[in-house]
C-alpha cells in the first residue's frame, strides 16, 4: 500500500487552517477529500484491525438480537421491541461510517462525493439523536415496570410503544435537518480536504469560509438540549426507580430489581460519556493532537455499537437464556 508522503500531509494540513484570501475557491466542491487520521498514515492498515475486528461484532451482536427477540414470543414486550430499535439504530450507525473508513485504510480511496458526504453527515447525528431518545424510552420503561408494575402492560402497549419508537425516529430527522441544509448553503473556499475518516459535522463545517456561529451553535443547541434532556429524564427516571428499589421488602426483590437495570445503565454510561467527550472535544480540545481526536472520533461510534448487545446479552437473562436454547434446540 502506498504511503502518504510527509510533504504532502504537510500540505494537507496548511491548506486546512490557511486564511481565506491565500486559497483556491472551492465554493461548490464535487467532492471532498478524506485523509484517514492525518499523522498515522503509516498505521492505517494495523489501525483497521481493530476497527474492523468491532465492526464484526457490532453486526453479529445486534443481529443476533434481533433474532433472537423474533424467533421467541415470550420477548414480544416494549422491553426487547425498543432493544431491537436500539439494535437497528447501533446498525446504522456503524455502517455509516465503517465501509468508507476501511476503503480509505485498505485501498487509500479517499474522495467521497459532496452529496454522499452531507448524506453520511446527517445518517450519523441523526441516528446517535435517535440512539440517546431508544435510551430515554427504555429507562421509561424500566421506571413503568418497577413503579407501577400493575400498569406495564396496560400503560405500554404495543401501538404506544410504535408510537415512541416513531416519535424518536421522527425528532432525530427534524433535529438535524439544520445540519445538512446549513452545510450545504456555506461556500467552501478554503480547502475540500478533510482531516478526518468520515464527514464529521464540525469537521466539514470548519472548511468554509463564511461565519459559522449558526451551525457551531446550533450543534451545541442539539448537544446540551436535546442530549441534555435526554439525559435530564433518565436521570429523575432512575432517581424514582431507586426508591421504588429499596424500598422492596427483601434483599433478593432489591437484587433482581437492580439486575433488570444494571444493563441499561451500562449502556447508558458507555454511550453518553464518550458522546460528551467526543463533541467537547471537538469543539474546545485544540490543544489535542488532531490524530487523537480523529481516532476517538470513530471510537466513539463503533465502541457503544459493539458493546450494546455485549451488555444486553450477558447482563439480561432472559435474552441468554432463549440464545442458549435456540443454540442447543438447533444442535440436537
Amino acid at each position: 500500500m502506498q504511503e502518504t508522503p510527509v510533504c504532502v500531509r504537510v500540505t494537507h494540513l496548511l491548506l486546512y487552517f490557511m486564511p481565506d484570501s491565500n486559497t483556491t475557491n472551492f465554493t461548490n466542491p464535487s467532492t471532498f477529500i478524506l485523509l484517514g487520521i492525518p499523522g498515522l498514515e503509516a498505521a492505517h492498515v494495523w489501525i483497521s484491525i481493530p476497527f474492523c475486528t468491532m465492526y464484526i461484532i457490532a453486526i453479529l451482536g445486534n443481529v443476533t438480537i434481533l433474532f433472537v427477540v423474533k424467533r421467541e414470543p415470550s420477548l414480544h414486550g416494549p422491553m426487547y421491541y425498543f432493544l431491537c430499535m436500539l439494535a437497528v439504530t447501533d446498525l446504522v450507525l456503524s455502517t455509516s461510517i465503517l465501509p468508507k473508513t476501511l476503503s480509505i485504510f485498505w485501498f487509500n480511496s479517499r474522495e467521497i462525493d459532496f452529496s454522499a458526504c452531507l448524506t453520511q453527515m446527517y445518517f450519523i447525528h441523526c441516528f446517535l439523536v435517535v440512539e440517546s431518545g431508544m435510551f430515554v424510552a427504555m429507562a421509561f420503561d424500566r421506571y413503568v415496570a418497577i413503579c407501577n408494575p400493575l400498569r406495564h402492560s396496560t400503560t405500554l402497549t404495543n401501538p404506544v410503544v410504535a408510537k415512541i419508537s416513531l416519535a424518536m425516529v421522527l425528532r432525530g430527522c427534524m433535529f438535524i435537518l439544520p445540519y445538512l441544509f446549513l452545510a450545504r448553503q456555506w461556500p467552501y473556499c478554503r480547502t475540500n480536504i478533510i482531516p478526518h475518516t468520515h464527514c464529521e459535522h464540525m469537521a466539514v463545517v470548519k472548511l468554509a469560509c463564511a461565519d459559522t456561529h449558526v451551525s457551531n451553535y446550533y450543534g451545541l443547541f442539539v448537544l446540551f438540549c436535546v442530549k441534555g434532556m435526554d439525559i435530564i429524564f433518565i436521570f429523575l427516571s432512575y432517581i424514582q426507580i431507586l426508591r421504588s428499589i429499596f424500598s422492596l421488602p427483601t434483599k433478593d426483590a432489591r437484587l433482581k430489581a437492580f439486575g433488570t437495570c444494571g444493563s441499561h445503565l451500562c449502556a447508558i454510561f458507555t454511550f453518553y460519556i464518550s458522546s460528551l467527550f467526543s463533541s467537547l472535544n471537538h469543539r474546545y480540545g485544540h490543544n489535542v493532537a488532531l490524530h487523537f481526536h480523529v481516532f476517538m472520533a470513530n471510537v466513539y461510534l463503533l465502541v457503544p455499537p459493539m458493546l450494546n448487545p455485549i451488555i444486553y446479552g450477558v447482563r439480561t437473562k432472559q435474552i441468554r437464556d432463549r440464545l442458549l436454547h435456540l443454540v442447543t434446540h438447533k444442535g440436537t
